[in-house]
């Protein structure tokens, strides 16, 4: 994650739960006294976000000494100590509530993220995310992803060409809509579409796409799919695909698997601070 973005969206968290003040820390403690806290896993996961910690106590205090014990992609255990932060309490507490929710948020995508690797057990299939994120935390929940294994799609609407079949039926046909953006777009901007079909994707095939989507087909439909897919072509696999079927897509052939339950769906884990 690029630190200045990072720290950019950090103090609008902080201005949300802060506001002018912190009534009760502040009301508590003179802010020269100085006192240490750690960051305690409360349960099993893999950790993300952890470089986020420090961030969030160089926006609020600079003098504030934070030391990570953990790194992000490794699995942390119950009573694990990730970090020790040292300085003003009253500053410490300050931040305390949004430095936990998203280091929390950001351990718990990455630990479904995991799951859904370990589900799938392939050395060929990848696991992607979509943009199927929290207004505010994308960066943070995509960077997630990848330290449970995963990949990252496209960012955004701006970073990549993605036809639906919205597009698609509102432009006419896939030939037609892959002519026009072709005429519009750079080399650079790799062009997606999704099929659900075979006609669909043998005239995705014929259009020259970068990337195949088979949206919402089971494993027998994939196998069957990608049979009409060149090799140069990447392929990808997307809906209605959990964790208790993921795994029968492992021998398809299908290039990428995009999720969007292990950013929208997944529960934050437990972590905590104690003196």
């Amino acid at each position: 994650m690029n630190p200045i973005k990072v720290k950019e969206q950090l103090k609008f968290f902080l201005f949300e739960d802060i506001g002018d003040k912190d009534a009760t820390s502040q009301s508590l403690f003179d802010t020269n006294l100085m006192g240490e806290t750690y960051v305690i896993a409360k349960e099993t996961g893999i950790l993300s976000g952890v470089d986020t910690i420090a961030y969030v106590y160089q926006i609020i205090d600079p003098s504030i000494y934070v030391v990570s014990y953990m790194q992000d992609g490794q699995t942390i255990e119950t009573g694990d100590v990730i970090a020790k932060i040292k300085g003003s309490i009253a500053h410490i507490l300050m931040g305390e509530r949004v430095a936990l929710n998203v280091i929390q948020r950001m351990s718990g995508i990455a630990t479904l993220t995991n799951r859904a690797v370990q589900c799938l057990n392939s050395s060929h299939t990848k696991i992607s995310d979509t943009r199927k994120t929290t207004p505010g935390l994308r960066m943070f929940e995509k960077y997630a992803v990848t330290c449970g294994g995963g990949v990252n799609h496209r960012y955004g609407l701006y970073d990549g060409i993605m036809l639906k079949d919205n597009h698609i039926e509102l432009y006419g046909s896939i030939t037609n809509a892959v002519n026009r953006i072709r005429s519009t777009i750079g080399q650079m901007v790799k062009v997606e579409v999704e099929t659900e079909t075979i006609d669909q994707v043998k005239e995705a095939v014929s259009c020259g796409v970068d990337i195949i989507m088979f949206d919402n087909q089971d494993a027998t439909s994939v196998k069957q799919l990608i049979n009409y897919v060149p090799k140069s072509i990447i392929t990808e696999s997307s809906g209605n695909i959990n964790l208790k079927n993921i795994a029968s897509y492992r021998n398809t052939g299908v290039d990428y698997i995009s999720l969007g339950f292990i950013t929208h769906s997944a529960k934050a884990l437990d972590i905590s601070m104690k003196s």
